[in-house]
């Protein structure tokens, strides 16, 4: 019997977050440790039953992340109240934007956009967990937010240090597409093993309310 090729495959798109990693700078990095060490656990449980339970201190800004409207926007959607259906299973398009650090709309006219998830492909995650990754990353410009925005696009991925120019003070892509409520993940990686189309993009945060940004396991699903 001849085997399908149609079997779903899973792109891992998330970078791992560990004790001490520095995503930002000027933000702190998470502390992940026990709260209840299997060894004291011991005190608690009959013998060759231990547990571990871990705790995590973290600002929402750490690892691969997704934002929304809330982050940006005070009366603005917060994970809580955006629909599960924003997050996952959405059609997706790969933007291959490497070796540039400037990404404008002409990047994204000649293929098509509309309605799905955009994932701008730069390279730059090659970087991730050095000094490097922080100055004169890639970023998608004012007016390509505003073409993105008019595509009514579902989301924005990026594999950068951020999706704004961060040179400035200004952040004109947050405003653009947080505000229309289009959701940006933050700090991809292995972009490069995703289809320049036709596959699902994921990813999921917990149901927080009164939060804008959180860490997520972002992944693809390509069949064929």
């Amino acid at each position: 019997m001849k085997q399908s090729n149609n079997n779903p495959k899973l792109i891992d798109l998330s970078h791992v977050i560990f004790d001490g990693l520095i995503t930002y700078k000027g933000l702190p990095a998470p502390i992940i440790c026990d709260y209840l060490s299997r060894e004291k656990s011991k005190g608690f449980y009959e013998t060759g039953t231990e547990f571990q339970i871990g705790k995590i201190e973290m600002v929402t800004n750490t690892g691969t992340y997704i934002d929304c409207p809330f982050h940006r926007f005070e009366h603005g959607a917060d994970m809580s109240e955006v629909s599960l259906e924003q997050f996952a299973n959405l059609e997706a398009t790969t933007i291959n934007a490497c070796n540039v650090t400037a990404i404008g709309p002409d990047f994204f006219r000649d293929t098509d956009v509309r309605g799905k998830a955009v994932i701008v492909f730069t390279g730059w995650s090659k970087h991730w967990n050095t000094d490097t990754y922080f100055e004169n990353h890639p970023y998608v410009t004012a007016d390509a937010a505003q073409y993105l925005k008019d595509q009514a696009v579902k989301l924005v991925g990026i594999d950068s240090h951020n999706i704004d120019d961060t040179t400035g003070k200004s952040r004109p892509v947050h405003t653009t597409l947080l505000g229309a409520g289009i959701l940006i993940v933050e700090h991809l990686c292995n972009l490069d093993k995703l289809p320049p189309d036709g596959y699902k993009f994921n990813a999921v945060p917990p149901k927080f309310k009164g939060v804008g940004t959180f860490p997520v396991r972002a992944y693809a699903i390509v069949t064929g």
